[in-house]
């Protein structure tokens, strides 16, 4: 029994998923003649109370895309220094955009409105950058599956108004968050001017994010994708996955949740583990005491076990709980953990 713990991407479809892919009604989507496609694209912007959607082969497409739209070439954006448009987008920022990263020291992937409001550029100041955009992730995955408080979220919101600054959220966990919290997708569509959300983590689904806004963000949107080699023809297969994981996935997110808080229980108690960060969601990070352990051994020991986990670097271990970790599978790894 292989038991794949390197991230919630890992999942196959469920065979009612499969079921729902085979027997999608599809179409040519780049004519946005996909019925499947325009079916979820209407239903994510319904859940968040937004004019419009579009369906994206990637996250990180999803999220470039948002940023062309709101930046013009030698502005600036305001991120935490852990965010995903920065770390994890391949320099994508400034490559596709021409924009610069205003990094802030934030708590676990999370800045402040305070924060935000220092890290602003005096906009009559032409030495410095122009500041035009400030970029949220929810929850965060290099701060291990935090979740925001929304009040700081209108804060932050409150900023960008006096400010006159674009407010974008890479909501690629946001369902997390949501579950978590017990949170209205429309809270979040009536505080942000573009939402990406991933369909392909927790949702299980094999491929897919959707950007979220306004009609004339969307309209935009379609031209950015097309640069960006993101159009699809039949995607209604595709897109049926989504849809099917919106009905049917959503909810069951508080399983993973719950089996990443009893892997972080085992963790605690071993004399190895030097530190775990706090747990909100389907993400544990944890620190070894590398006097007792290698990173390089404690890997090694677990994948002798068929058990796979991710280094983050830094000192950093990741594991990530999802659909296809089951309760066997979560009972064989809490047994081998405390065995270590």
């Amino acid at each position: 029994m292989e038991i794949n713990l390197i991230s919630d991407t890992v999942t196959r479809p469920t065979q009612g998923m499969l079921q729902a892919m085979m027997t999608a009604k599809v179409g040519d989507d780049v004519f946005k003649k996909d019925p499947t496609v325009n079916e979820l694209e209407h239903k994510v912007a319904t859940m968040f109370g937004m004019e419009a959607a579009l369906f994206f082969p990637s996250g990180t497409m999803t999220n470039q895309t948002a940023i062309k739209i709101h930046t013009q070439p030698g502005e600036q954006l305001i991120c935490d220094k852990y965010a995903h448009v920065y770390n994890y987008e391949g320099g994508g920022v400034s490559f596709n955009s021409g924009v610069s990263c205003k990094l802030v020291d934030g708590h676990r992937g999370m800045m402040t409105a305070q924060q935000v409001e220092a890290s602003i550029n005096p906009p009559d100041f032409y030495h410095s950058p122009l500041t035009t955009l400030v970029c949220i992730e929810n929850t965060t995955n290099k701060g291990g599956g935090a979740c925001w408080d929304f009040e700081e979220l209108k804060r932050i919101k409150t900023v960008c108004a006096d400010h006159d600054l674009k407010y974008h959220l890479d909501g690629a966990r946001l369902w997390n968050a949501l579950v978590a919290k017990g949170e209205d997708p429309k809270q979040y569509g009536e505080l942000f001017d573009s939402i990406s959300v991933c369909l392909s983590k927790g949702l299980g689904c094999p491929v897919g994010s959707v950007l979220v806004g306004s009609g004339d963000l969307i309209k935009q949107a379609v031209r950015v994708r097309k640069v960006l080699g993101g159009g699809m023809r039949q995607a209604g297969f595709l897109a049926a996955a989504g849809i099917y994981a919106l009905d049917n996935h959503l909810e069951r997110l508080v399983e993973d949740h719950e089996k990443a808080k009893d892997i972080a229980g085992v963790l605690k108690g071993l004399d190895f583990i030097k530190k775990i960060e706090p747990l909100d969601t389907n993400i544990i990070i944890f620190e070894l005491d590398e006097s007792l352990i290698s990173e390089k051994e404690f890997l090694a020991r677990l994948s002798q076990k068929n058990i796979h986990i991710i280094g983050m670097g830094q000192g950093k271990l990741r594991m990530v709980t999802h659909l296809d970790y089951t309760d066997g599978m979560h009972e064989k790894t809490l047994g081998i953990l405390k065995s270590l």
